[in-house]
């Protein structure tokens, strides 16, 4: 384990931690081209080397399952803040208290809403906020204008009723070219995020109150219906889709003019990377304009945590790590690199954190976010959740029907495997 100063930092010497950081850029190349450029400040500071693995998302979770079961993970990894809770509950990490808390600078210079997500409630948090996040809806500016569409759509009717007039066989051909929203139909975590939002919006949750799974509640398939419909009965987007996996295959189909909408946290980099600027953010939309409370949800509180491994042998220099990631300099760099908000407050005095587009996400994390559920089974939901979403888009895609009951049927079997513990 690595000597501490005297102020705190890192004596280094010949030190060497690893760290496990997430895809936020259009690619592993560039998240490692940005995180380097901080690294390489971090170890003219300190000494300490930093061995850095870029992992995508579509990976990420079941390394870290690995790395846990096995004993043998990095020092520092990013983690996605709704998966705090289940990796809390294993006990592989440290947690945020006493002197690690206090090394890093205490609670306070946090945004409150990100730190809450570090773990379940009562409970040390096992991770710090790195990154915030929240979804927005982004859209075609140029399309909506030929559509004769003034304003984003502030319901989910008029969501659909616009996507229908954005979906166009514009070469006159007989097959459709621009449609009306695109979407990452594989992708898990994004599918479980729709869940939870569209479910909160139809008045259901993913648990009871006792934290017992309840997938399959009126209020959870008919936002799950919702989602799915917009491939299986509005026929606004491309069944390609449902094999699409990411942010980055979203952000591409819509640089490339191929849909009019879509829902993302940060895809301003990716979009910044193919020179395109015709577009703007705007909120998710509701089923109601004015909803409020959980019914007013348009995101999850979303974000990218940091953790420390409690087995890490160079665990002082792994916490100095963590210092520097969220020290006011290195947040301002980091968040406008990968369009991201800041998790600490002195950050946002940045010019660069004064666009709408910011702007927007800090109201909406500010009034219109919940936390994912706060449970250690949280990541097994997930999993679950999204896979069933993605079964019943594999379905659409093939040009099947999907009823209200085979959305019930989907979602309570999920539940039924999260029960039996499987």
């Amino acid at each position: 384990m690595t000597a501490c100063s005297a102020d705190g930092g890192s004596d280094g010497g010949d030190e060497t931690i690893t760290y496990w950081a997430s895809n936020q850029a259009p690619t592993v190349e560039r998240d490692a081209e940005v995180l380097q450029e901080s690294i390489d400040r971090y170890t003219e500071e300190t000494g300490v080397k930093v061995d850095l693995e870029v992992i995508p998302w579509s990976d990420l979770y079941n390394r870290i399952l690995t790395a846990v079961s096995s004993g043998e993970g990095p020092d520092v990894l990013n983690i996605g803040n709704t998966w705090a809770v289940s990796l809390q509950s294993s006990g592989a990490f440290v947690p945020w208290e006493g002197d690690a808390l206090e090394a890093i600078g205490g609670q306070d210079r946090f945004v409150q809403s990100s730190f809450a997500t570090g773990g379940a409630e009562g409970q040390a948090p096992t991770s710090v906020p790195l990154y915030g996040l929240a979804y927005s809806l982004y859209y075609n500016t140029a399309m909506f204008e030929a559509a004769g569409i003034t304003e984003p759509p502030a319901t989910w009717d008029e969501f659909v009723e616009d996507a229908k007039k954005l979906t166009i066989d514009t070469d006159g051909d007989g097959q459709i070219d621009q449609w009306g929203v695109t979407m990452a139909g594989s992708s898990i975590s994004n599918n479980a995020h729709q869940a939870f939002v569209r479910g909160l919006q139809n008045g259901g949750e993913l648990y009871n109150e006792d934290g017992e799974p309840d997938f399959g509640n009126d209020g959870v398939v008919a936002g799950v219906k919702e989602w799915v419909d917009l491939m299986a009965v509005d026929k606004v987007v491309s069944p390609s889709d449902a094999e699409s996996v990411n942010g980055s295959d979203m952000a591409a189909t819509f640089a490339d003019g191929q849909a009019a909408m879509f829902f993302d946290q940060a895809p301003t980099d990716n979009l910044k990377s193919r020179d395109f600027t015709d577009y703007a953010a705007a909120p998710v939309p509701m089923e109601s304009a004015d909803a409020t409370g959980l019914e007013g949800t348009q995101s999850h509180v979303a974000g990218i945590n940091i953790s420390v491994f409690e087995n890490s042998g160079n665990k002082d220099a792994a916490i100095d790590f963590v210092k520097h990631l969220t020290s006011d300099d290195e947040q301002k760099y980091l968040n406008e690199s990968f369009g991201a908000l800041p998790v600490v407050t002195a950050a946002y005095d940045d010019p660069a954190f004064q666009s709408e587009a910011i702007k927007l996400k800090q109201v909406t994390l500010a009034d219109h976010a919940q936390p994912m559920p706060l449970y250690p089974s949280e990541g097994q939901m997930e999993t679950l959740v999204g896979t069933a979403i993605k079964d019943l888009l594999a379905s659409a895609a093939q040009g099947e029907s999907v009823s209200e009951d085979d959305v019930k049927s989907a979602l309570e079997d999920a539940a039924s495997q999260m029960s039996s513990g499987q």
